[in-house]
């Protein structure tokens, strides 16, 4: 019985196996691709990886950052939206550099009131008061002159009748009201010459200062608005009402960096292709008088001609797909720009990557 029970299990086992071995053994037909890849054109076609701009005559996109911190106020714009050259883009809180703005220019306004009253001058009423005070100096005088000749011809007369103390005190008092004359004309003279010229030009000196710094704090308040450098598109806005942004763009909590608070684009109609050559490639590049380019947007079979715009010169690390900066890469790539017209109908947008063959 024992062994009739051993011979069933092991039976059992062997038909397992048999049955593991031929479903294992047996090839699954592979599924066919999602997409078909894109395939080289040309003869001698050279591979690179594009990147999608928007048309630029040198550079790239225009990345825009502020050039004071602040706290961003209102968004005038919204992604895709076309703008004029100088189109407010974003305003950031401006109300402490506004306060000072108005303060220097109130210094300067006071500063150049100051600068036409001294100009001005003399002032009519100060010179009629300066006249005035000449003609009372004036009679002062010929009252102390005739009481001093009573007192002299009454002492020719008779000695006796004026006191020696009398006769002193009516000579001091015409020397007096001669001073106060001389004094009196002397203020008219200097009242009608107007103010001191070295008055005017301390004056001066210190409305200019006011008056650029007023200027330079204004030039400062208009930074506190974003505007379009450029016509374009706005394609990427990073922030947003209540953040913070600085010099150094916004703080991206997802990537941890700092990106631009926006980024501009040409109109779409025409576009542009970064494509990077790899640097084992370059010497294969043929004459850009003869060169010929095709891109192929990913998971599509569209395929669009590319026409050869211009060659960045300058080979450097690979970063630009990634946008990693901390990225420490081996591969080194020259930028050759292509440019192409937007097919209707198909949707291609900046920041995409495609497939991109070189060829002659």
């Amino acid at each position: 019985m024992k062994n009739k029970i051993l011979f069933g299990v092991s039976f059992l086992g062997v038909l397992l196996a048999c049955i593991a071995a031929y479903l294992f053994a047996r090839q699954k037909p592979a599924q066919p691709p999602l997409f078909q890849p894109a395939s080289n054109p040309y003869g001698n076609g050279i591979y690179a990886e594009g990147i999608i701009e928007s048309e630029q005559r040198s550079g790239s996109n225009i990345s825009i950052y502020p050039e004071v911190p602040g706290t961003v106020k209102k968004v005038l714009v919204n992604e895709g939206d076309a703008v004029r050259a100088g189109q407010p883009l974003l305003v950031l809180d401006d109300s402490i550099q506004r306060a000072t703005a108005e303060q220097q220019r109130a210094q300067a306004q006071a500063a150049q009131s100051l600068l036409e009253e001294l100009r001005a001058e003399p002032r009519p009423e100060n010179l009629d008061i300066a006249a005035a005070q000449v003609e009372a100096a004036r009679a002062s005088l010929k009252t102390a002159k005739d009481a001093l000749d009573k007192q002299q011809a009454a002492f020719r007369s008779d000695p006796r009748t004026v006191s020696r103390d009398a006769l002193d005190a009516a000579i001091n008092a015409n020397s007096v009201a001669s001073a106060n004359l001389v004094v009196a004309q002397r203020q008219f003279d200097l009242t009608k010459a107007g103010a001191w010229s070295y008055d005017i030009k301390n004056q001066t000196s210190q409305y200019e200062a006011l008056y650029k710094a007023s200027l330079s704090s204004a030039a400062l308040l208009a930074k506190y608005t974003l505007r379009a450098p450029a016509d374009g598109s706005v394609l990427q806005l990073n922030t947003t009402v209540g953040s913070y942004v600085s010099p150094q763009g916004a703080y991206d909590p997802y990537s941890e960096a700092s990106d631009p608070v926006l980024v501009l684009g040409t109109p779409q109609t025409s576009m542009h292709v970064r494509s990077y050559i790899d640097e084992i490639l370059v010497s294969q590049l043929p004459d850009p008088h003869h060169m010929k380019a095709q891109m192929t947007i990913r998971g599509t079979t569209t395929t669009i001609p590319l026409h050869y715009e211009r060659i960045q010169p300058f080979v450097s690390p690979k970063l630009e797909l990634s946008d990693q900066r901390q990225e420490r890469v081996d591969v080194r790539v020259l930028p050759v720009i292509f440019s192409f017209d937007k097919p209707k109908g198909v949707n291609i947008y900046p920041g995409e990557l495609v497939d991109v063959y070189v060829g002659n």
